[in-house]
């Protein structure tokens, strides 16, 4: 199931998406339950407690979530101390044959304006370097006020292309990726693509969450009581899907993409895969269906059983 990507071997298709492990602090059992990558994250440069609680809700009836957590992290520099200690004690086991591709999902402190956001990307990517195998950049959670507005082409060009000025001059630049939002028009998902090509970034990853509360099964009410947040789970199944075979049409498929939206099963992972991915996320699915989703998910793609 050994799955290349942007020059690294990932030892199955199926990661955990960033949201998850926030802090790099279960490495160790996420890769027992048999994940080939995990995101860690977001991580921002300094310590922050997120958004007030209650902040992830359940929608059962839709196989769905909604979370404003806000980016609640222990900070980059604690981040990168226990991924330092992980690596180290993989490193001193003798037997070690961990595969386990750690990503680094970074963004921007709450407190940061807008105008100064790249200096909070480039901290976490300094910091983070010699402790992650690849990078995304999230400007895309519906959670910290302000933060989609980087998504537009000029504020995106000034972050992304910092970054990537400072990973090639590094002696083994990293996978620099971007995650997007699945409420971009077409048109803003066009300058993405644009910018991914100038740039030579290494991939996209589609889609974080949504804003959008269509056609959900829960009732309005219930919907109207929790609030904002982004939206997770089965209801991004298509959305994400159709995103991802855009930009795999208008890219020829030049543009690497790693899916995330609804992935509960063997046969949603195919579909994404089929549609021009090269490797998938779960966390609304992994939720719902428990530690043995990787191992369901890699038995029906390597079986054809989805």
């Amino acid at each position: 199931m050994q799955r290349p990507f942007a020059g690294l071997n990932f030892s199955n298709p199926v990661g955990l998406a960033a949201g998850f492990d926030k802090n790099a602090a279960y490495l160790n059992e996420l890769e027992a339950l048999g994940f080939g990558a995990v995101e860690i994250g977001t991580v921002t440069p300094k310590p922050q407690s997120g958004n007030e609680q209650p902040r992830l809700f359940r929608l059962p009836a839709d196989q769905a979530l909604i979370n404003r957590m806000g980016f609640n992290n222990e900070g980059v520099k604690a981040v990168a101390i226990r991924l330092r200690d992980w690596k180290e004690k993989q490193a001193k086991r003798k037997a070690s044959n961990s595969s386990l591709i750690i990503g680094g999902n970074i963004g921007k402190n709450k407190v940061t304006p807008n105008d100064e956001a790249w200096r909070d990307y480039e901290l976490c990517f300094r910091e983070l370097f010699d402790c992650v195998d690849y990078f995304v950049v999230n400007v895309s959670s519906p959670n910290t006020p302000g933060l989609r507005e980087l998504q537009e082409k000029d504020a995106l060009r000034k972050i992304l292309g910092h970054l990537q000025t400072i990973n090639q001059q590094q002696p083994h630049p990293k996978p620099l990726l971007l995650k997007i939002a699945p409420d971009l028009t077409d048109s803003q998902v066009d300058d993405v693509i644009d910018l991914a090509i100038e740039l030579q970034l290494s991939g996209l990853v589609v889609s974080n969450t949504t804003i959008s509360r269509e056609h959900l099964r829960t009732p309005l009410a219930v919907i109207e009581k929790i609030g904002a947040g982004g939206l997770s789970g089965k209801p991004l199944t298509a959305r994400s899907t159709e995103m991802l075979r855009y930009i795999t049409m208008k890219t020829n498929g030049t543009v690497p993409v790693i899916a995330a939206g609804g992935i509960f099963t063997a046969a949603d992972a195919k579909d994404k895969l089929d549609a021009g991915a090269a490797l998938v996320q779960v966390w609304t699915g992994f939720v719902y269906e428990g530690p043995a989703i990787v191992k369901k998910i890699c038995r029906g793609l390597r079986t054809g059983n989805n």
